[in-house]
């Protein structure tokens, strides 16, 4: 079950910080032919807000924990794309580990059901070979 919320948790964390990735190159994009980018962005629970950006020299990332961070665009996509190899790479050991799991269920499944057809087998051999009482 810890592997699996795991697993949710990085699928869902992988595709944020594409997210991120995409913005911080919008932003130096804009940046780069001096127009103002126009963003709607979240500013509690269901309350949005407009705001002009412009000359974006550096992004704030939300580290988590409470903690957020000012980098320059180029040390935040540094950042960003490690973070986003980090967390692929971990899903891919994620999901073989959960696949080694998988397999290991059904062998101790499989065995299992040897180990109690065996034992059937010897009980009706035993009966076989008791003489009855009469």
């Amino acid at each position: 079950m810890k592997l699996l919320a795991q697993q949710r948790d990085l699928q869902a964390k992988i595709p944020d910080i594409e997210k991120c990735l995409d913005i911080v190159a919008t932003l130096q994009a804009k940046k780069d032919s001096n127009e103002a980018l126009v963003a709607d962005f979240e500013v509690s629970e269901g309350i949005y807000s407009r705001a002009k950006i412009e000359d974006a020299e550096s992004v704030c990332l939300w580290l988590g924990a409470n903690v957020m961070l000012q980098y320059s665009c180029e040390e935040a996509t540094a950042l960003l794309q490690t973070n986003l190899e980090n967390a692929k790479a971990s899903l891919e050991v994620l999901v073989a580990d959960l696949q080694f799991l998988r397999d290991q269920v059904t062998i101790t499944q499989v065995t299992t059901a040897r180990v109690y057809n065996w034992d059937v087998h010897q009980r009706r051999v035993r009966q076989a070979t008791t003489p009855k009482e009469s």
